[in-house]
């Protein structure tokens, strides 16, 4: 039982001030596989090539059994591409920040050589397909194209052109497309040198490119046919491919249904839209929604591509797509003469509510089309997000939203909106922000992956959320910061979600008091969700977060936070954390939160972590395959003779043996960094 005072040097945040989210850190060994993978070296491999059937269908990675009714209820089969056939190479697993099978789906991919093939069976009929991959970046920046050769019981019937022009990002937040860039703040702290840069002499050596990551994207395609389940997919490098190397994560296959046609509608033809995608249509859509207003009817864009380049605004009116396969409003990022008011810079594609301060909008419906924007790089200033505004009274329904900087940012306040069987992908930032008095409003069977900051979000800034609810979600791979996050808000709830692969600085769910938000009040209820592969490693801190992670950093959390029914499975680290910041621990803790009815299925370190004062009770906590010790118990590190400061309850049913009578209520067992035991693969209990 080790119980090592952590320095304030070691504990302590040591991070700038800075918009959310926090800086970017990595460590030494993580820079150095990252670059060898920019380089065009594998990483981390499988001995040999996989041999797999293809036909495995998995969920965020896991089999299907281990997340019955738990996640977004989407019309595509996944399948991982390192449980198919090919004659590439098997990269991972590996969980280290700044890697391509960290970034992969289930941390595992296939690296594919000009020549070589990875090839899927359909589990079912399909006529669409979505590939998940990354190609190389240019030397200089700025991304190439690359093409993939899509074949069918092995005759050609497609080639994609892949791209990474919205991938490959570098250097500290918020980051940079350049490769050689040197840092962006030098003097913030770097945990790479331990310092910060423009106080040390001599000035410490920043290898470039410093912090590659966001290596992922994807692309949809229609196969023109259908095919039937056991045919097979192959996906081929072609021999003459520019790209030194292509990574194939995954295939999602679909059965698309026919084009929705509304014929009692608006037609957006009419008003002079083009749907060849070569004019830009957005007057035309301005013009159709004020005949659909006056005319009382819905505004309906048929099957084509738009191209818009700035916002659309919304305000009492339903807009309907032929299908988000059919129907893509796109459009290209617009530089800004001068800055807007509110500090943007740029424009683009973007469907808009009234600002919340000139009232907001209601009544607004959106449905059936695809939003695909431009952005490639990360301003926080820039409104480049697919949905934003204030939209009250108002739907989201069925939307593919790809390359803005946030799929769904709402500014609040504003109350009563519906996000369904939305899907957001390859995201800058947020996939979706509930920010600022956003009130009795829903998220439910909704799909993020590749979000390059909170997948889901409530931000409780200068005004608190209420009473609003992420229900029936999937959220995979957030490269930077967590799955699902709440900062601050009354009466809010997470329930029935799947998190899975978050990459760096953050965990699946997430609990803060931290950026300025207004404090957790009412009831928190977090309820039967599962998270896979999470807690990662905080490398300011050097320690392993949680899969739900606890983190008191501007005020208390002492609000009536209830986790029932959750599954925390191969949690990287520990299962639960629960942290105040070093400079603040002995000013805020975390108190009377209640976990009852969680499985805990593999940790690499503890069952509970806590490094706060406070409190927390357990009942039919039941724990298998902890890596460490079941409870990891620092307070708030002043080792008293009394014990911790953070106490533990047992009220009873807490199987495992990881809650031994002897650790309660306060017994210190503080392992400062304990070691890390990898879990075998969760299994059905």
């Amino acid at each position: 039982m080790s119980r090592s005072i952590i320095p304030a040097s070691r504990w302590s945040s040591r991070r700038p001030p800075r918009r959310r989210p926090p800086a970017v850190v990595a460590s030494a060994v993580a820079l150095a596989t990252a670059l060898g993978v920019l380089a065009g070296a594998p990483g981390p491999a499988a001995a040999g090539p996989a041999t797999g059937g293809g036909s495995v269908v998995t969920r965020a990675g896991l089999d299907p059994g281990l997340v019955p009714g738990r996640g977004a209820d989407v019309g595509f089969a996944e399948q991982e591409a390192e449980n198919a056939a090919t004659d590439g190479e098997v990269i991972g697993p590996d969980r280290t920040a700044y890697t391509l099978p960290a970034e992969a789906s289930g941390r595992r991919a296939v690296r594919l050589t000009p020549g070589r093939y990875v090839e899927f069976t359909l589990p079912s009929a399909a006529n669409a397909i979505t590939v998940r991959y990354s190609i190389p970046d240019a030397p200089g920046g700025g991304g190439i194209t690359a093409p993939l050769d899509v074949a069918v019981n092995q005759r050609r019937v497609r080639t994609m052109t892949l791209t990474s022009q919205y991938a490959w990002l570098y250097n500290q937040y918020p980051f940079s497309n350049d490769p050689a860039a040197g840092l962006l703040h030098p003097d913030w702290w770097i945990t790479e040198c331990g310092c910060v840069p423009s106080a040390t002499t001599p000035y410490p050596s920043i290898p470039t490119p410093f912090r590659p990551s966001h290596f992922y994207d994807e692309q949809r395609l229609l196969l023109g046919r259908t095919y039937r389940a056991g045919d097979r997919i192959r996906l081929t490098v072609p021999a003459g491919s520019n790209a030194a190397w292509t990574v194939i994560d995954l295939l999602d296959s679909e059965l698309v249904g026919p084009p929705r046609v509304r014929l009692a509608a608006a037609n957006v033809l009419a008003f002079g839209a083009d749907p060849t995608g070569r004019r830009d249509s957005a007057a035309a859509l301005d013009r159709a929604i004020a005949f659909a207003r006056r005319a009382d009817l819905p505004v309906y864009l048929p099957p084509g591509t738009y191209q818009v380049n700035r916002h659309i605004i919304v305000d009492d009116v339903t807009i309907e797509g032929a299908g988000s396969w059919y129907t893509i409003v796109k459009g290209h990022e617009v530089a800004l003469p001068t800055p807007a008011p509110d500090g943007s810079v740029h424009t683009g594609v973007g469907f808009y509510g009234r600002d919340a301060a000139d009232g907001g909008s209601r009544n607004v419906h959106l449905s059936g089309f695809a939003i695909e924007g431009d952005v490639r790089e990360r301003i926080d200033t820039d409104q480049v997000n697919a949905i934003g505004g204030a939209m009250s009274d108002s739907t989201i329904d069925g939307l593919h939203l790809r390359h803005t900087k946030v799929g769904i940012w709402f500014d609040g306040p504003m109350s009563d909106v519906r996000v369904t069987n939305t899907i957001i992908v390859d995201q800058i930032a947020d996939g979706l922000n509930f920010h600022t008095g956003v009130t009795d409003s829903l998220v439910a069977h909704t799909f993020v992956r590749n979000s390059g900051d909170d997948g889901l979000a409530m931000w409780s800034e200068k005004v608190g959320n209420a009473r609003n609810r992420f229900d029936h979600n999937t959220v995979q791979s957030p490269v930077l910061a967590n799955g699902i996050a709440l900062y601050g808000g009354t009466d809010n709830t997470v329930s029935n979600n799947l998190v899975a692969d978050p990459v760096r600085e953050g965990s699946a769910i997430h609990v803060g008091s931290r950026f300025g938000a207004e404090p957790f009040t009412g009831r928190l209820l977090i309820s039967g969700n599962t998270t896979a592969r999470a807690g990662t490693y905080e490398l300011n801190w050097k320690i392993g977060l949680g899969a739900i992670w606890f983190y008191a950093l501007d005020r208390d959390i002492d609000a009536t936070v209830e986790v029932i029914g959750d599954h925390y499975l191969d949690s990287t680290y520990n299962a639960v954390m629960l942290v105040s910041d070093w400079p603040v621990k002995d000013l805020y803790s975390i108190r009377n939160v209640q976990f009852r009815d969680i499985r805990v299925d593999g940790t690499g370190t503890s069952v509970v972590s806590a490094r706060s004062a406070g409190s927390a009770s357990f009942r039919n906590v039941d724990a298998r395959n902890v890596g460490a010790v079941g409870v990891n118990n620092c307070g708030s590190f002043h080792f008293t003779p009394a014990g911790s400061e953070f106490a533990l309850s047992d009220l009873g049913g807490n199987d495992g043996g990881w809650l031994a009578p002897w650790l309660l209520p306060n017994t210190i067992t503080c392992d400062d960094r304990p070691p890390v035991v990898p879990p075998p693969p969760p299994a059905s209990w």
